[in-house]
């Protein structure tokens, strides 16, 4: 039994002009703002298989995209 509320409101990450079902990343923030407050993600194609982390580990993530940490995993990749 999964303990991920029914009533998230889940922000799918796509650009505005996406069309088509993906598959996209969809995040969805629990209760709460504090750095221990639950961060849920999922994959449009497999909706039920929710990861949970926490708004620390979420803030430190999107924080390292933004300075280019992640960059080197799409050396290479075709995003055309």
């Amino acid at each position: 039994m999964s303990d991920v509320p029914q009533d998230l409101t889940w922000i799918r990450a796509a650009p505005p002009e996406a069309t088509g079902p993906g598959p996209w990343f969809e995040v969805a923030f629990g209760e709460g703002d504090d750095p221990e407050a639950p961060v849920h993600i999922r994959v449009t194609d497999a909706p039920d298989n929710i990861v949970t982390t926490n708004r620390r580990k979420w803030d430190a993530f999107v924080l390292g995209v933004r300075a280019g940490e992640f960059d080197h995993f799409v050396e290479g990749v075709d995003l055309t």
